[in-house]
């Protein structure tokens, strides 16, 4: 029975639809509605990358950064935590017997926990007339400071017996000091500073602009003295009070954006100039950000999309969420990365490159992403996850916090 009411039903809607085709008003493309929604497009296509390690043969101590010299592809230099700076050639089989000491500053740094030498950066021009290499570290105080120093033979090792102190942050607890510092496309020196530390900025450092903590800052090196204030920067009209103890009267010149807890490994797209920023969330959320010049970064208002003191210091004015993020169920403490440009792994090209120093995770997201963006997973490794490095290639490493170093290639 269930068939013949089937047929009778089907009956029907034929006799139907030829009344209401021919009645007047109508017209076919009025029955047969709108075209389709078209398909949506493919899912991206996998990413298959592995590691392997590299220079297995040279002994390293919590390093926390490694790179090379401005067009100088033969040496890696390796920053680690105590306050040395190694140096060795750029060859696969190097041992321990090649490894020199390119800077030894042990004395100067107070290390341990998120303290120590946490910073290098050799002026643009290194090697080519000029030897000047800038540290960033914290010491006693507590404070943070940027010292530069100069090579007297060449660029072979640096002269550490003399104090050129450009910048001095005191740091009110122990922990989220940022402390990476690296010179930009413009050819400024860029300092990225955490919030002083303490659990949900205490005392709001991170919204207020007469002061660089939680700041990605910007200075000119060869301007004046101590250093000059580019002219883009958001404060530069405040350019006669500057902040070089950190605090200032009114809005700090140095400032090129605000609104981070913790800062910890940026870098700039070698292709298009892009800053990219990985900065360490508290209870629930790891944030990457695309820093632009006079952004509000969030905190402690936001902790990544969500808001987490809105009572505070500047929560009132527009803020950028991140490219992307993730929950503490994934990482609990974020490492930012690079956006590869290399040749070796063509499925990876164009694409931003983070991981997560707690759980050996690695992620990656296409360069051109909007906010909200959700990252793929590339490897879930056993590294604790310091720093990435970037050689002269554009090839992308992951530095060990334990000792040692791995460079990212295509799975076999």
């Amino acid at each position: 029975m269930r068939h013949r009411f089937d047929t009778i039903r089907t009956v029907i809607g034929i006799t139907a639809m030829i009344f209401l085709s021919s009645c007047g008003g109508g017209s076919d493309s009025a029955l047969i509605g709108p075209p389709p929604a078209p398909p949506p497009p493919p899912p991206p296509a996998a990413i298959t990358v592995t590691t392997t390690p590299v220079f297995n043969q040279v002994s390293m101590q919590a390093p926390v950064a490694m790179m090379q010299a401005p067009g100088d592809p033969s040496r890696w230099f390796v920053v680690e935590q105590q306050g040395i700076v190694r140096v060795f050639p750029n060859m696969p089989n190097v041992t321990n017997a090649d490894v020199n000491v390119f800077a030894d500053i042990r004395t100067r740094v107070v290390s341990g926990g998120e303290r120590g030498l946490l910073g290098m950066a050799f002026h643009p021009e290194f090697g080519n007339g000029n030897f000047e290499v800038f540290l960033s570290y914290t010491r006693s105080g507590p404070e943070s400071v940027i010292n530069r120093f100069h090579s007297n033979d060449n660029g072979m090792t640096l002269d550490t017996s003399m104090d050129d102190i450009i910048l001095t942050i005191p740091q009110p607890f122990n922990n989220h000091n940022g402390g990476q510092i690296a010179f930009g496309p413009d050819g400024f020196l860029y300092a990225g500073w955490g919030d002083g530390g303490g659990s949900g900025d205490p005392n709001d450092h991170a919204q207020n602009t007469s002061n660089l903590l939680g700041t990605m800052m910007r200075i000119d090196v060869d301007g004046a003295m101590p250093y000059g204030i580019p002219a883009g920067n958001p404060f530069a009209a405040n350019s006669a009070n500057p902040c070089p103890q950190g605090f200032g009267g009114g809005d700090c010149p140095e400032i090129y954006a605000h609104g981070f807890r913790n800062p910890w490994r940026w870098s700039f797209d070698r292709q298009t100039g892009e800053l990219w920023v990985g900065d360490v969330g508290q209870n629930q959320w790891e944030e990457v950000h695309r820093v632009m010049s006079g952004g509000n970064y969030g905190w402690r208002c936001r902790e990544g999309m969500h808001d987490f003191n809105m009572m505070g210091m500047g929560c009132g004015g527009p803020m950028m969420d991140p490219i992307t993020e993730y929950d503490h169920g994934q990482g609990q403490s974020i490492t930012g990365g690079y956006v590869y440009r290399g040749t070796a792994i063509p499925e990876l090209q164009g694409s931003y490159v983070y991981g997560d120093f707690v759980q050996g995770r690695i992620w990656a997201i296409p360069a051109t992403s909007q906010q909200g963006v959700v990252g793929q997973e590339l490897l879930n490794t056993v590294f604790g996850i310091s720093s990435f490095a970037e050689d002269s290639d554009g090839e992308l490493y992951v530095i060990d916090y334990g000792g040692g170093v791995h460079q990212l290639i295509d799975m076999p």
